[in-house]
C-alpha cells in the first residue's frame, strides 16, 4: 500500500513482537499504551457532542493528529450527537491504514438533515431554513475520493441533502450491512453512487431513498451487488451516461439476489443521445420486484428535464443478461428503447415472469425499439418485439474505444 494514499478500512490489526522474557503484565501494559497513543477521540479535541455546538474544528484537529500516525484510529464515540459542517478528511501526506471509527464502521448514524434542501418535497418546511443562505451545491453525506481498500459497514446514513454515499475514483471497495433512509419524494437522494471506481462489492444492505438505490456511472468496472433490498427509490441503475456528448464506459457489472419494491424502475440502463463509449457485460439475476413501475428498462433516449435534441451518436449497449426477474409491475413490464444508429445487441431474457399489480386484462405489453437478442425461455408476458440476429450497425467502434 502506498504510504501516501489514505485507505479508510474497517479494522487494523496491531501486531507487536516481544522477547520471550517479557512478562504477561508488561505485554498488556505496553499494548494499552500503544493503543492509547494510536487512538484519537474527537472529545479529546474539544468536541461537545450535544447536537448544538459546532464540532467541526474538533473533528479537523483530531484528523490532523491521527493523520500523522500509521495505523491510527479516529474515534467518534457513541452516545453523543455531533454537529459538523461539510468537512474533508484527506491527505496526501497521511500515513497508511487509518481507521475512522463509527462513521466508517460501527452502529452510528450520519444524518444529513436534508429536508431544508428538498424544496419540491411535501415535507419541506420553510420555517426550518436558517437565516444563512444555503450553498448552491448540495452536499453528499459521506464521500470517498481516490481511496484504495475501503470498507464501510454497520452505519446508517439518512436524510442526505443529495447522494448518501459516494465513491469516486476508488478501488477495492466493500459496503455491507449498512442502511440508507430518506423519504421516497426527496429529490436526487441516491443511496450509493459509484463513479470511476473498480472492484466494488455491495451486499447485505437496505436502501430507501428518493432516487436510484445504487447508481453506477462512467469509469466503473467489476461491480458486484447482491442481497440488497431497495425501495422506495428509482431502482438499481447503470447511468445516466453520455450527457452533453461525453464518453462513458461501464463493464462487468453483476446484480443478483436483490428485492426491489415500490420504485420507479427495477433494473435499468439509461443513456443520453449524443454520447459515446459503451456499456457491456451486464448481468441482472434473481431480481424480485413488487409494485415497480417498470421492472426491466434500457433507455437510450434518457432526458432528465428540459428539451433534448435528437442526435445520432450513442453509448453502445451490448451483452445484457436478464435471468429470473419475477414479481409485479404497475406501468409496463419491459421497456427497451434503443438507439436508431447504435441498436442494443446481445440482450438475453431467461425466466422472466412479470404480472400486472392491478391484474387488468389490458395490461401493457413489453416495448422494444431497435433491440436485438434472444429468449432463452418463454416469458410472462410474452416478449414478441425483441429482434434476432445483429443489426448492420452494432456499435463495435464505440465498444473498442473503451
Amino acid at each position: 500500500m502506498n504510504p501516501n494514499t489514505i485507505a479508510l478500512i474497517i479494522s487494523i490489526a496491531i501486531i507487536s513482537v516481544w522477547s520471550s522474557s517479557c512478562t504477561a503484565a508488561r505485554i498488556n501494559h505496553m499494548r494499552k499504551l500503544k493503543a492509547a497513543s494510536n487512538t484519537f477521540n474527537v472529545l479529546d479535541f474539544g468536541a461537545k457532542g450535544d447536537g448544538h455546538a459546532d464540532d467541526t474544528k474538533a473533528f479537523e484537529e483530531a484528523w490532523a493528529a491521527a493523520c500523522k500516525v500509521e495505523g491510527s484510529t479516529m474515534v467518534v464515540p457513541s452516545g453523543s450527537v455531533f454537529l459538523v459542517k461539510p468537512i474533508s478528511f484527506s491527505g496526501p501526506n497521511c500515513e497508511a491504514n487509518i481507521v475512522f471509527q463509527i462513521t466508517i464502521k460501527g452502529k452510528g448514524v450520519i444524518d444529513g438533515q436534508g429536508s431544508v434542501w428538498w424544496n419540491d418535497s411535501p415535507t419541506f418546511n420553510p420555517t426550518e431554513v436558517v437565516e444563512e443562505k444555503l450553498p448552491s451545491t448540495k452536499p453528499t453525506a459521506l464521500r470517498f475520493y481516490g481511496s484504495d481498500g475501503v470498507t464501510v459497514t454497520g452505519i446508517t446514513i439518512q436524510n442526505s441533502q443529495q447522494t448518501h454515499l459516494k465513491f469516486d475514483s476508488c478501488k477495492t471497495v466493500q459496503v455491507f450491512d449498512i442502511s440508507v433512509s430518506s423519504p421516497g419524494d426527496s429529490p436526487n437522494t441516491d443511496g450509493i453512487h459509484l463513479q470511476n471506481s473498480q472492484a466494488v462489492v455491495i451486499y447485505s444492505s437496505t436502501l430507501a431513498c428518493g432516487d436510484d438505490c445504487i447508481s453506477v456511472q462512467t469509469g466503473c468496472s467489476d461491480i458486484y451487488v447482491h442481497n440488497v433490498n431497495c425501495g422506495p427509490g428509482h431502482g438499481i441503475s447503470i447511468g445516466s451516461l453520455g450527457k452533453e456528448n461525453t464518453k462513458a464506459c461501464v463493464r462487468n457489472v453483476t446484480v443478483r439476489d436483490v428485492t426491489i419494491q415500490n420504485s420507479l424502475t427495477g433494473v435499468r440502463i439509461k443513456t443520453w443521445q449524443g454520447g459515446s463509449g459503451s456499456v457491456q457485460n451486464i448481468m441482472f439475476s434473481n431480481v424480485q420486484v413488487s409494485g415497480v413501475q417498470t421492472p426491466i428498462s434500457i433507455d437510450q433516449y434518457y432526458c432528465d428535464g428540459g428539451k433534448c435534441r435528437n442526435e445520432s451518436s450513442a453509448v453502445a449497449v451490448s451483452g445484457i443478461y436478464y435471468m429470473s426477474v419475477k414479481g409485479t409491475y404497475t406501468k409496463e413490464p419491459i421497456y427497451f428503447a434503443c438507439s436508431d444508429s447504435l441498436p442494443c445487441t446481445g440482450i438475453t431474457l431467461d425466466t422472466i415472469q412479470l404480472q400486472s399489480a392491478t391484474e387488468t386484462q389490458n395490461s401493457n405489453v413489453p416495448f422494444c425499439w431497435k433491440a436485438y437478442g434472444e429468449l432463452k425461455t418463454k416469458t410472462v408476458p410474452p416478449v414478441q418485439c425483441l429482434q434476432t440476429g445483429n443489426p448492420s450497425k452494432a456499435g463495435t467502434s464505440n465498444i473498442e474505444s473503451c
